[in-house]
């Protein structure tokens, strides 16, 4: 029995699509955390989605894309730092 998307509240429906971009944001800011400006922006952005989709409803999906964000931020941070001040003489 499949569910007819137009049925579901706007809202939800709205929530569950922020999930999947944040968890599909969340992989792209891992590919992107070697340019670490590009990597950032972009997982900073997996994060607010993921978290107004976890305001409307908690998912999986929305924790995964959250998690997957940070670390994408995380590796842009370190990278970028190792870019400053690792050709250091």
């Amino acid at each position: 029995m499949d569910v007819d998307p137009d049925s579901l509240d706007p809202e939800l429906r709205m929530a569950k699509w922020y999930a999947i971009a944040s968890a599909a944001l969340g992989l792209i800011s891992l590919c992107g955390a070697l340019i670490p400006w590009c990597g950032g922006a972009i997982s900073l952005l997996g994060m607010v989605l993921g978290f107004l989709s976890l305001r409307i409803e908690r998912s999986n999906t929305a924790i995964a894309g959250i998690g997957i964000s940070v670390l994408g931020m995380l590796i842009s941070v370190v990278y970028m730092v190792i870019l400053t001040f690792g050709n250091r003489p």
